[in-house]
């Protein structure tokens, strides 16, 4: 059993793991950097302690200090959220050193999947499909560009231990490809640490679509549906909606049997989500594997009515899933809006002091957020401040929900983004489900 738990996390994920915890019966500790020490889930932790400044290198990734955290408080885990140590192999592996339980999967499961050449080669075994491309790391421009020219334009150039959209290039033409090589393994270098980076062909107006996994230490391993995450800026997801809307049972069953075995692949244990590329014609590919939960959890729960965190601590603690592939059923359409503190035209960081706030009610409609009035949004982490999310028994009628609950959203103070999402949802492509990664480009809100 785990016992106390310390949230190496700050936020909305902080106060979700909480909250898990507390329902679990397991103790918190709550780890803050100094600027931090007014966050809520500090406020509602048994205990809590902090671990530097304000800047993430001297707190939130600051691994002796957590590690320190655990041991004054005696602890027996570490929950690190999403972000910042997450997907970290070294502290995973430090945490067991240490005999403290990572609430995540193994070091070796992030090392093997969070390495993008490493993770193609291993789902390509297992079966899954993937975009032609490089099978190691391309070294120079020139190399890039013969590789280029036997693939076919356009293509894209990836950070190998990269994500979010760092160390990212498409290129359309050998005559910017050099430029675009160069750039990508600097974003690389100075993002991750490793300026390594590979190729594949890049697939146009795809859809981004995801499976959520669950899998114990015991071999056991399910799916909770698919979720399309295609409403991006800059490959950050902004809108996210689940089940897709447009996929047909057979691509959905194949697709969920793939991210399925891509996960068995590496005897993988924990929460985690294999995503997928979908093309027009249906045909789909696999992107990336991302070893911890996603921000986008609760639109899965929403149609599930599993508790994805609760799921991930029993997991870590060695016990068996407590559901067959047959027990999960989806119910209904959720949709989330990430609500960030920006100027929802310039999409630049609006921090400050909230001075009014009201949250959405009613039936279906859920907030995950860690802000209250007068708390003040620091300049120094992430611009999110909350997670509005719907349910509904359609997707026609979930978007009816998200526009009423984002009129009822209240926050003064500061500006946000709910006046990006509302335009969203009375956007009639969207509405329509005319939707995938390039909405944002081709659409005029």
């Amino acid at each position: 059993m785990i016992h106390k738990v310390v949230i190496a996390n700050r936020g909305e994920i902080a106060l979700r793991i909480l909250r898990a915890c507390k329902e679990l019966g397991i103790k918190t500790v709550a780890v803050h950097s100094d600027v931090d020490s007014e966050a809520l889930h500090v406020k509602l932790a048994d205990q809590s302690v902090c671990i530097g400044p304000a800047a993430s290198v001297d707190s939130y990734l600051n691994m002796k200090a957590i590690i320190s955290a655990a041991e004054i408080t005696d602890a027996d885990a570490i929950h690190p959220g999403y972000g910042f140590l997450s997907e970290n192999a070294e502290f995973a592996e430090i945490c067991e050193n240490c005999g403290l339980t990572f609430i995540g999967p193994t070091a070796e499961n992030m090392r093997l999947m969070g390495d993008k050449i490493s993770a193609r080669q291993t789902v390509t075994a297992a079966g899954v499909p993937i975009l032609p491309g490089t099978k190691e790391g391309v070294p120079t421009a020139e190399e890039a560009v013969r590789i280029a020219g036997e693939i076919g334009y356009p293509v894209i150039i990836k950070a190998t231990a990269g994500g979010g959209g760092r160390g990212m290039k498409i290129v359309h033409s050998p005559t910017s490809l050099p430029n675009a090589f160069a750039a990508a393994r600097s974003e690389a270098q100075s993002g991750f640490g490793n300026p390594e980076v590979y190729m594949e062909r890049y697939c146009e107006r795809p859809r981004h679509v995801e499976i959520q996994i669950l899998a114990d230490k015991h071999g056991n391993v399910i799916h909770l549906g698919e979720r399309d995450c295609s409403i991006q800026r800059r490959h950050q997801k902004l809108i996210e909606e689940a089940p897709c809307s447009i996929l047909p049972a057979d691509v959905r069953q194949k697709m969920c049997d793939c991210a399925v075995a891509a996960s068995k692949a590496v005897n993988y244990s924990s929460v985690g989500t294999i995503e997928f590329l979908l093309d027009a014609n249906n045909d789909f590919f696999f992107m990336e594997m991302n070893t911890r939960v996603q921000v986008e959890h609760p639109v899965t729960e929403m149609i599930t009515g599993i508790d994805i965190i609760k799921e991930q601590i029993n997991s870590a603690a060695g016990h068996p899933l407590r559901f067959t592939q047959d027990d999960i059923k989806i119910q209904g359409h959720a949709i989330e809006c990430r609500i960030n503190a920006e100027d929802p035209v310039k999409f630049t960081p609006c921090p400050g002091l909230i001075d009014g706030y009201h949250t959405p009610g009613g039936l279906g409609v859920r907030v995950d957020s860690a802000v209250y009035d007068q708390y003040k949004v620091l300049p120094h982490y992430d611009s999110m401040i909350a997670k509005l999310i719907v349910h509904a028994d359609t997707r026609e009628e979930a978007i009816k929900r998200m526009a009423r609950a984002l009129d009822e959203y209240i926050i003064e103070g500061i500006k946000t983004t709910i006046s990006f999402h509302q335009k969203i949802m009375n956007n009639k492509e969207f509405i329509e489900g005319d939707i995938d990664t390039s909405f944002l480009e081709r659409v005029k809100l």
